[in-house]
């Protein structure tokens, strides 16, 4: 079971029915503001941080990259880059555990991250 917390700005409710879609009975999910839901990752009370902003990077990842270190976190899509497959396995490959991407992103990154992170 792949343990998930969401935060950042936007469509929490929506990206918590996307993972669990995707996800199903091997995920589970839960929805945070960005203070609590980081520290349940650096607690160990999850494995992963996925969170929306209008910039995949701000409000998506700012207390993720102040409190567990920008090497932990990384940007799958911003409004003028989306990483494809490749890239976002190879993020989660070298240690990632905190993605942030813009709310408009949401179905295309969670439908590869998420299924690789059930790996």
């Amino acid at each position: 079971m792949v343990r998930i917390v969401i935060g950042g700005q936007l469509k929490k409710q929506a990206i918590e029915k996307l993972v669990k879609e995707i996800g199903g009975s091997n995920v589970e999910v839960l929805v945070k503001g960005d203070l609590d839901a980081v520290m349940a990752v650096k607690n160990n009370k999850v494995d992963y941080y996925i969170g929306a902003c209008e910039t995949g990077s701000g409000g998506a990842l700012a207390m993720a990259i102040a409190l567990l270190g920008k090497d932990k976190c990384v940007t799958l899509a911003s409004p003028s880059t989306i990483k494809n497959k490749e890239e976002i396995e190879k993020e989660v490959e070298s240690g990632k555990i905190a993605f942030g991407f813009t709310a408009s992103s949401s179905q295309n990154i969670l439908n590869i991250l998420i299924p690789y992170l059930l790996k």
